[in-house]
Protein backbone atom coordinates (compact mmCIF):
# COMPACT_ATOMS: atom_id res chain seq x y z
CA UNK A 1 0.00 0.00 0.00
CA UNK A 2 1.28 3.46 -0.90
CA UNK A 3 2.27 5.59 2.06
CA UNK A 4 2.61 9.36 2.18
CA UNK A 5 6.15 10.64 2.80
CA UNK A 6 6.42 13.79 4.90
CA UNK A 7 9.68 14.73 3.15
CA UNK A 8 8.31 14.28 -0.35
CA UNK A 9 5.16 16.17 0.56
CA UNK A 10 7.11 19.08 2.04
CA UNK A 11 9.34 19.33 -1.03
CA UNK A 12 6.48 19.25 -3.54
CA UNK A 13 4.60 21.89 -1.52
CA UNK A 14 7.66 24.15 -1.77
CA UNK A 15 8.09 23.31 -5.46
CA UNK A 16 4.45 24.20 -6.12
CA UNK A 17 4.96 27.61 -4.55
CA UNK A 18 8.11 28.12 -6.63
CA UNK A 19 6.27 27.32 -9.86
CA UNK A 20 3.43 29.63 -8.85
CA UNK A 21 5.94 32.48 -8.51
CA UNK A 22 7.05 31.95 -12.10
CA UNK A 23 3.84 33.32 -13.59
CA UNK A 24 3.96 36.78 -11.96
CA UNK A 25 7.72 36.63 -12.59
CA UNK A 26 6.90 36.13 -16.27
CA UNK A 27 4.61 39.15 -16.01
CA UNK A 28 7.53 41.30 -14.86
CA UNK A 29 9.82 39.84 -17.54
CA UNK A 30 7.30 40.63 -20.28
CA UNK A 31 6.24 43.91 -18.63
CA UNK A 32 9.77 45.28 -18.75
CA UNK A 33 10.06 44.46 -22.44
CA UNK A 34 7.00 46.39 -23.67
CA UNK A 35 6.45 50.14 -24.02
CA UNK A 36 5.41 52.15 -20.98
CA UNK A 37 1.80 52.55 -22.14
CA UNK A 38 1.28 48.76 -22.10
CA UNK A 39 3.01 47.69 -18.88
CA UNK A 40 -0.05 47.05 -16.70
CA UNK A 41 -1.92 45.28 -19.48
CA UNK A 42 1.03 42.97 -20.05
CA UNK A 43 1.50 42.15 -16.36
CA UNK A 44 -2.26 41.67 -16.04
CA UNK A 45 -2.15 38.91 -18.66
CA UNK A 46 -0.03 36.73 -16.36
CA UNK A 47 -1.76 37.73 -13.12
CA UNK A 48 -5.23 37.16 -14.57
CA UNK A 49 -4.26 33.76 -15.99
CA UNK A 50 -3.01 32.70 -12.55
CA UNK A 51 -6.53 33.26 -11.24
CA UNK A 52 -8.46 32.03 -14.28
CA UNK A 53 -6.68 28.75 -14.92
CA UNK A 54 -6.42 27.93 -11.21
CA UNK A 55 -10.23 27.71 -11.24
CA UNK A 56 -10.47 26.04 -14.66
CA UNK A 57 -8.02 23.34 -13.54
CA UNK A 58 -10.05 22.50 -10.44
CA UNK A 59 -13.38 22.41 -12.29
CA UNK A 60 -12.44 20.44 -15.42
CA UNK A 61 -8.84 20.95 -16.55
CA UNK A 62 -7.24 18.40 -14.23
CA UNK A 63 -9.60 15.57 -15.08
CA UNK A 64 -9.17 16.18 -18.82
CA UNK A 65 -5.38 16.10 -18.48
CA UNK A 66 -4.88 13.34 -15.90
CA UNK A 67 -8.23 11.62 -15.49
CA UNK A 68 -8.83 7.99 -16.50
CA UNK A 69 -7.75 7.55 -20.12
CA UNK A 70 -10.11 7.79 -23.06
CA UNK A 71 -8.45 6.34 -26.15
CA UNK A 72 -5.00 7.76 -25.42
CA UNK A 73 -6.27 11.23 -26.34
CA UNK A 74 -7.96 12.77 -23.30
CA UNK A 75 -8.83 12.06 -19.69
CA UNK A 76 -12.35 11.18 -18.64
CA UNK A 77 -14.62 13.29 -16.46
CA UNK A 78 -14.45 11.08 -13.35
CA UNK A 79 -12.45 13.74 -11.46
CA UNK A 80 -14.64 16.67 -12.49
CA UNK A 81 -14.55 19.31 -9.78
CA UNK A 82 -11.86 17.19 -8.07
CA UNK A 83 -14.36 14.49 -7.25
CA UNK A 84 -12.29 11.67 -5.76
CA UNK A 85 -9.10 13.73 -5.64
CA UNK A 86 -8.15 14.06 -1.98
CA UNK A 87 -5.44 13.59 0.61
CA UNK A 88 -4.78 9.94 -0.18
CA UNK A 89 -1.89 9.07 -2.52
CA UNK A 90 -2.51 8.07 -6.13
CA UNK A 91 -0.41 5.02 -7.10
CA UNK A 92 -0.16 6.10 -10.73
CA UNK A 93 0.90 9.71 -10.35
CA UNK A 94 1.70 10.39 -6.71
CA UNK A 95 2.50 7.28 -4.65
CA UNK A 96 4.20 9.18 -1.80
CA UNK A 97 2.33 12.51 -1.73
CA UNK A 98 -1.37 13.40 -1.51
CA UNK A 99 -3.19 13.20 -4.81
CA UNK A 100 -4.47 16.74 -4.27
CA UNK A 101 -0.88 17.98 -3.96
CA UNK A 102 0.03 16.42 -7.31
CA UNK A 103 -3.05 18.15 -8.73
CA UNK A 104 -2.12 21.63 -7.50
CA UNK A 105 1.52 21.16 -8.54
CA UNK A 106 0.34 20.38 -12.06
CA UNK A 107 -2.05 23.34 -11.90
CA UNK A 108 0.91 25.71 -11.84
CA UNK A 109 2.17 24.23 -15.10
CA UNK A 110 -1.28 24.68 -16.63
CA UNK A 111 -1.24 28.30 -15.44
CA UNK A 112 2.08 29.43 -16.88
CA UNK A 113 1.73 27.77 -20.29
CA UNK A 114 -0.96 30.06 -21.77
CA UNK A 115 0.74 32.99 -20.01
CA UNK A 116 3.81 32.35 -22.15
CA UNK A 117 1.77 32.88 -25.32
CA UNK A 118 0.77 36.41 -24.27
CA UNK A 119 4.18 37.81 -25.17
CA UNK A 120 3.46 37.19 -28.84
CA UNK A 121 0.33 39.35 -29.00
CA UNK A 122 1.41 41.97 -26.45
CA UNK A 123 0.33 45.58 -27.03
CA UNK A 124 -2.57 44.85 -29.38
CA UNK A 125 -5.07 42.21 -28.22
CA UNK A 126 -8.45 42.96 -26.65
CA UNK A 127 -8.71 41.80 -23.05
CA UNK A 128 -12.09 40.15 -23.66
CA UNK A 129 -10.61 38.18 -26.56
CA UNK A 130 -7.57 37.26 -24.48
CA UNK A 131 -9.71 35.91 -21.63
CA UNK A 132 -11.92 33.82 -23.91
CA UNK A 133 -8.99 32.50 -25.91
CA UNK A 134 -7.14 31.51 -22.74
CA UNK A 135 -9.97 29.34 -21.41
CA UNK A 136 -10.49 27.69 -24.79
CA UNK A 137 -6.78 27.11 -25.37
CA UNK A 138 -6.17 25.67 -21.92
CA UNK A 139 -9.11 23.28 -22.33
CA UNK A 140 -8.70 22.24 -25.96
CA UNK A 141 -4.91 22.43 -26.47
CA UNK A 142 -3.02 22.24 -23.17
CA UNK A 143 -5.16 19.62 -21.45
CA UNK A 144 -5.11 17.10 -24.34
CA UNK A 145 -1.34 17.48 -24.91
CA UNK A 146 -0.70 17.06 -21.18
CA UNK A 147 -2.71 13.84 -21.30
CA UNK A 148 -0.84 12.58 -24.38
CA UNK A 149 2.55 13.03 -22.72
CA UNK A 150 1.95 12.63 -18.97
CA UNK A 151 -1.47 11.02 -18.55
CA UNK A 152 -1.72 7.33 -17.76
CA UNK A 153 -2.59 5.80 -21.14
CA UNK A 154 -1.67 8.91 -23.16
CA UNK A 155 -0.49 7.90 -26.62
CA UNK A 156 2.86 9.70 -26.53
CA UNK A 157 3.58 8.35 -23.05
CA UNK A 158 2.75 4.86 -24.32
CA UNK A 159 5.04 5.43 -27.29
CA UNK A 160 7.88 6.14 -24.87
CA UNK A 161 8.33 9.90 -25.35
CA UNK A 162 10.39 11.51 -22.58
CA UNK A 163 9.36 14.90 -21.22
CA UNK A 164 10.38 15.34 -17.61
CA UNK A 165 8.85 18.76 -16.93
CA UNK A 166 7.23 20.14 -20.07
CA UNK A 167 9.33 20.59 -23.22
CA UNK A 168 6.45 19.50 -25.44
CA UNK A 169 3.56 20.08 -23.05
CA UNK A 170 4.57 23.59 -21.98
CA UNK A 171 7.15 25.13 -24.28
CA UNK A 172 6.52 23.75 -27.76
CA UNK A 173 2.75 24.05 -27.36
CA UNK A 174 2.98 27.69 -26.21
CA UNK A 175 5.78 28.65 -28.59
CA UNK A 176 4.07 27.33 -31.72
CA UNK A 177 0.75 28.82 -30.60
CA UNK A 178 2.51 32.15 -30.10
CA UNK A 179 3.79 32.07 -33.67
CA UNK A 180 0.29 31.41 -34.99
CA UNK A 181 -1.15 34.18 -32.79
CA UNK A 182 1.43 36.70 -33.97
CA UNK A 183 0.66 35.95 -37.62
CA UNK A 184 -3.15 35.94 -37.20
CA UNK A 185 -3.26 39.21 -35.22
CA UNK A 186 -0.80 40.95 -37.55
CA UNK A 187 1.86 43.49 -36.75
CA UNK A 188 1.60 46.26 -34.20
CA UNK A 189 0.97 49.72 -35.63
CA UNK A 190 4.29 51.24 -36.62
CA UNK A 191 6.18 47.94 -36.35
CA UNK A 192 9.47 48.30 -38.20
CA UNK A 193 9.09 52.08 -38.50
CA UNK A 194 8.75 53.32 -34.92
CA UNK A 195 11.01 52.54 -31.94
CA UNK A 196 9.52 49.82 -29.76
CA UNK A 197 12.31 49.42 -27.25
CA UNK A 198 11.79 47.87 -23.79
CA UNK A 199 10.67 50.55 -21.35
CA UNK A 200 12.40 49.05 -18.28
CA UNK A 201 15.28 46.62 -18.72
CA UNK A 202 15.74 46.30 -14.97
CA UNK A 203 12.18 45.01 -14.59
CA UNK A 204 12.84 42.45 -17.32
CA UNK A 205 16.02 41.21 -15.63
CA UNK A 206 14.17 40.96 -12.31
CA UNK A 207 11.48 38.91 -14.03
CA UNK A 208 14.10 36.62 -15.58
CA UNK A 209 15.71 36.13 -12.17
CA UNK A 210 12.34 35.18 -10.67
CA UNK A 211 11.82 32.71 -13.49
CA UNK A 212 15.24 31.16 -12.87
CA UNK A 213 14.43 30.88 -9.15
CA UNK A 214 11.00 29.38 -9.72
CA UNK A 215 12.31 26.96 -12.35
CA UNK A 216 13.98 24.90 -9.63
CA UNK A 217 10.47 23.98 -8.50
CA UNK A 218 9.39 23.45 -12.10
CA UNK A 219 12.10 20.90 -12.89
CA UNK A 220 13.35 19.50 -9.57
CA UNK A 221 9.78 19.37 -8.27
CA UNK A 222 8.86 17.12 -11.18
CA UNK A 223 10.73 14.30 -9.47
CA UNK A 224 7.74 14.39 -7.08
CA UNK A 225 10.08 13.30 -4.29
CA UNK A 226 12.92 14.63 -2.18
CA UNK A 227 15.53 12.33 -3.69
CA UNK A 228 18.62 12.13 -5.87
CA UNK A 229 16.62 12.61 -9.07
CA UNK A 230 15.35 15.95 -7.77
CA UNK A 231 18.93 16.94 -6.95
CA UNK A 232 20.10 16.05 -10.47
CA UNK A 233 17.23 18.01 -12.00
CA UNK A 234 18.09 20.99 -9.79
CA UNK A 235 21.76 20.83 -10.77
CA UNK A 236 21.27 20.52 -14.51
CA UNK A 237 18.60 23.24 -14.45
CA UNK A 238 21.02 25.76 -12.97
CA UNK A 239 23.85 24.66 -15.25
CA UNK A 240 21.83 24.91 -18.46
CA UNK A 241 20.47 28.33 -17.46
CA UNK A 242 23.99 29.59 -16.78
CA UNK A 243 25.32 28.20 -20.06
CA UNK A 244 22.36 29.62 -21.97
CA UNK A 245 23.07 33.08 -20.56
CA UNK A 246 26.75 32.83 -21.47
CA UNK A 247 25.98 31.45 -24.92
CA UNK A 248 23.39 34.07 -25.95
CA UNK A 249 25.45 36.93 -24.53
CA UNK A 250 28.60 35.76 -26.30
CA UNK A 251 26.89 35.29 -29.67
CA UNK A 252 25.18 38.69 -29.43
CA UNK A 253 28.48 40.27 -28.30
CA UNK A 254 30.23 38.89 -31.38
CA UNK A 255 27.30 39.98 -33.57
CA UNK A 256 26.68 43.47 -32.18
CA UNK A 257 29.96 44.36 -30.54
CA UNK A 258 28.63 44.72 -26.98
CA UNK A 259 27.52 42.27 -24.26
CA UNK A 260 23.76 42.70 -23.90
CA UNK A 261 22.18 42.66 -20.45
CA UNK A 262 18.80 41.68 -21.84
CA UNK A 263 20.57 39.11 -24.00
CA UNK A 264 22.05 37.47 -20.92
CA UNK A 265 18.60 37.40 -19.30
CA UNK A 266 16.98 35.94 -22.41
CA UNK A 267 19.78 33.40 -22.69
CA UNK A 268 19.18 32.18 -19.15
CA UNK A 269 15.49 31.74 -19.93
CA UNK A 270 16.10 29.73 -23.10
CA UNK A 271 18.62 27.56 -21.25
CA UNK A 272 15.88 26.83 -18.73
CA UNK A 273 13.40 26.11 -21.51
CA UNK A 274 15.70 23.64 -23.23
CA UNK A 275 16.68 21.70 -20.12
CA UNK A 276 13.06 21.31 -18.97
CA UNK A 277 12.23 18.08 -20.84
CA UNK A 278 15.69 16.64 -20.18
CA UNK A 279 16.19 17.60 -16.52
CA UNK A 280 15.41 14.15 -15.13
CA UNK A 281 17.32 12.20 -17.76
CA UNK A 282 20.68 13.88 -18.52
CA UNK A 283 24.03 14.48 -16.84
CA UNK A 284 25.46 17.87 -15.85
CA UNK A 285 27.93 17.67 -18.75
CA UNK A 286 25.06 17.18 -21.19
CA UNK A 287 23.21 20.14 -19.65
CA UNK A 288 26.11 22.41 -20.63
CA UNK A 289 25.74 21.35 -24.25
CA UNK A 290 21.96 21.77 -24.08
CA UNK A 291 22.33 25.29 -22.66
CA UNK A 292 24.97 26.15 -25.25
CA UNK A 293 22.71 25.04 -28.09
CA UNK A 294 19.73 26.88 -26.64
CA UNK A 295 21.55 30.22 -26.53
CA UNK A 296 22.82 29.81 -30.09
CA UNK A 297 19.70 28.44 -31.77
CA UNK A 298 17.28 30.81 -30.06
CA UNK A 299 19.42 33.87 -30.81
CA UNK A 300 19.52 32.86 -34.47
CA UNK A 301 15.73 32.39 -34.41
CA UNK A 302 15.29 35.96 -33.13
CA UNK A 303 17.42 37.24 -36.00
CA UNK A 304 15.42 35.17 -38.49
CA UNK A 305 12.17 36.68 -37.19
CA UNK A 306 13.40 40.14 -38.09
CA UNK A 307 14.00 39.02 -41.66
CA UNK A 308 10.73 37.10 -41.99
CA UNK A 309 8.76 40.11 -40.77
CA UNK A 310 6.12 38.62 -38.43
CA UNK A 311 5.59 40.49 -35.17
CA UNK A 312 6.05 38.07 -32.29
CA UNK A 313 6.38 41.01 -29.93
CA UNK A 314 8.47 39.38 -27.20
CA UNK A 315 10.03 36.51 -29.17
CA UNK A 316 7.98 33.76 -27.60
CA UNK A 317 8.37 31.42 -30.57
CA UNK A 318 12.13 31.95 -30.80
CA UNK A 319 12.59 31.29 -27.08
CA UNK A 320 9.96 28.67 -26.28
CA UNK A 321 9.10 27.11 -29.63
CA UNK A 322 12.70 26.77 -30.81
CA UNK A 323 14.13 26.25 -27.32
CA UNK A 324 11.51 23.63 -26.45
CA UNK A 325 12.06 21.81 -29.73
CA UNK A 326 15.82 21.71 -29.18
CA UNK A 327 15.34 20.50 -25.62
CA UNK A 328 12.92 17.73 -26.59
CA UNK A 329 15.23 16.51 -29.35
CA UNK A 330 18.32 16.87 -27.15
CA UNK A 331 16.60 14.61 -24.62
CA UNK A 332 16.61 11.96 -27.35
CA UNK A 333 20.35 12.53 -27.78
CA UNK A 334 21.62 12.79 -24.21
CA UNK A 335 19.19 10.79 -22.02
CA UNK A 336 20.76 7.99 -20.02
CA UNK A 337 19.38 5.42 -17.61
CA UNK A 338 22.45 6.07 -15.47
CA UNK A 339 20.62 9.23 -14.34
CA UNK A 340 17.10 7.79 -14.24
CA UNK A 341 16.37 4.08 -14.41
CA UNK A 342 12.78 4.88 -15.33
CA UNK A 343 13.94 6.75 -18.44
CA UNK A 344 15.63 5.55 -21.61
CA UNK A 345 19.03 5.80 -23.21
CA UNK A 346 19.27 8.32 -26.03
CA UNK A 347 21.10 8.26 -29.34
CA UNK A 348 24.52 8.98 -27.84
CA UNK A 349 24.05 6.08 -25.43
CA UNK A 350 23.27 3.56 -28.15
CA UNK A 351 19.51 3.97 -28.63
CA UNK A 352 18.72 5.92 -31.83
CA UNK A 353 15.06 4.90 -31.60
CA UNK A 354 14.58 7.28 -28.67
CA UNK A 355 15.55 10.23 -30.83
CA UNK A 356 12.93 9.18 -33.40
CA UNK A 357 10.29 8.90 -30.66
CA UNK A 358 11.19 12.40 -29.48
CA UNK A 359 10.86 13.64 -33.06
CA UNK A 360 7.36 12.15 -33.31
CA UNK A 361 6.36 13.92 -30.09
CA UNK A 362 7.74 17.22 -31.36
CA UNK A 363 5.99 17.01 -34.72
CA UNK A 364 2.67 15.95 -33.14
CA UNK A 365 2.79 18.86 -30.72
CA UNK A 366 3.72 21.35 -33.43
CA UNK A 367 0.92 20.26 -35.74
CA UNK A 368 -1.84 19.98 -33.14
CA UNK A 369 -1.00 23.16 -31.21
CA UNK A 370 -0.58 25.20 -34.39
CA UNK A 371 -3.76 24.02 -36.09
CA UNK A 372 -5.92 24.19 -32.97
CA UNK A 373 -4.67 27.66 -32.07
CA UNK A 374 -5.44 28.96 -35.55
CA UNK A 375 -9.01 27.66 -35.34
CA UNK A 376 -9.54 29.03 -31.83
CA UNK A 377 -8.28 32.48 -32.79
CA UNK A 378 -10.62 32.61 -35.76
CA UNK A 379 -13.56 31.57 -33.58
CA UNK A 380 -12.72 34.20 -30.95
CA UNK A 381 -12.34 36.83 -33.66
CA UNK A 382 -15.84 36.08 -34.93
CA UNK A 383 -17.32 36.13 -31.42
CA UNK A 384 -15.71 39.21 -29.86
CA UNK A 385 -12.96 40.51 -32.18
CA UNK A 386 -9.30 39.87 -31.49
CA UNK A 387 -7.67 43.24 -31.80
CA UNK A 388 -8.23 46.65 -30.22
CA UNK A 389 -9.11 49.63 -32.42
CA UNK A 390 -6.25 51.64 -33.87
CA UNK A 391 -6.82 54.63 -31.60
CA UNK A 392 -6.82 52.33 -28.57
CA UNK A 393 -3.55 50.75 -29.65
CA UNK A 394 -1.96 54.17 -30.11
CA UNK A 395 -3.14 55.34 -26.68
CA UNK A 396 -1.96 52.11 -25.05
CA UNK A 397 -3.77 49.16 -23.52
CA UNK A 398 -3.24 50.26 -19.92
CA UNK A 399 -5.58 53.23 -20.36
CA UNK A 400 -7.95 51.83 -22.97
CA UNK A 401 -8.42 48.28 -21.63
CA UNK A 402 -8.02 48.84 -17.89
CA UNK A 403 -8.48 52.57 -17.25
CA UNK A 404 -5.22 52.75 -15.29
CA UNK A 405 -1.60 53.69 -15.90
CA UNK A 406 1.55 52.04 -14.62
CA UNK A 407 3.39 55.19 -13.60
CA UNK A 408 2.20 58.57 -12.31
CA UNK A 409 4.83 60.85 -13.81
Amino acid sequence: MDKISAGDTAWVLVATALVMLMTPGLGFFYGGLVRRKNVLATIMHSFFILALISVQWVLWGYTLAFGPDRGGIIGGLEWLGLNGVGAEPNPTYAPTIPHSLFMIFQAMFAVITPALITGAFAERKRFKAFALFTVLWATLVYDPIAHWVWGDGGWLRALGALDFAGGTVVHISSGVSALVAAIVLGRRLGYGDEPMEPHDATMAVLGAALLWFGWFGFNAGSALAANGLAVNAFLVTNTAAAMGALSWMTVSWAHRGRPSVLGAAAGAVVGLVAITPAAGFVTPAASILIGLGAGLFCYLAVQAKKRLGFDDALDVFACHGVGGTWGALATGLFATVAVNEAGKDGLFYGNPQQFLIQLVAVVATWVFAGAATFVLLKVVDVLVGLRVHEQEEVAGLDATQHGEVAYQL
